[in-house]
């Protein structure tokens, strides 16, 4: 699936992975995230921190009537206030979103699938 946004011009198409990349891109941003996390573990066989290439598989949009519902699959910092962590990672997915492709982020829920500790 892709979201049709329809100009003067024509058509432009953005597809799921383009979303999913430009998601994981605005949660590792932030301060306290470590990375991205596979939204299916058992099955991917992944219990490493996803690279930039990969970030579609710690990332599902679904499409709604008026925008998309995300769910961002993190990993975060030993330490840190988790729940601060999430606020800060929604409200950076959902600025990215629509200053970047024009797309409204109707949710953005936070799963967070492990907590490290950095070696200083």
């Amino acid at each position: 699936m892709a979201v049709k946004i329809k100009t003067q011009y024509g058509t432009i198409d953005i597809t799921n992975e383009v979303i999913a990349t430009v998601v994981g891109g605005a949660a590792t941003d932030n301060y306290g995230v470590v990375g991205m996390a596979s939204k299916n573990q058992i099955r991917d066989n992944v219990n490493d921190i996803l690279r930039r290439e990969n970030y579609a598989r710690g990332v599902v949009v679904r499409q709604e009537d008026n925008g998309v519902a995300i769910d961002v699959y993190v990993i975060v910092s030993y330490g840190t206030k988790i729940s601060e962590v999430s606020r800060n990672v929604q409200s950076k997915v959902k600025y990215n979103l629509e200053t970047m492709l024009g797309v409204t982020a109707n949710s953005v829920n936070v799963v967070v699938q492990g907590v490290r500790v950095l070696a200083d």
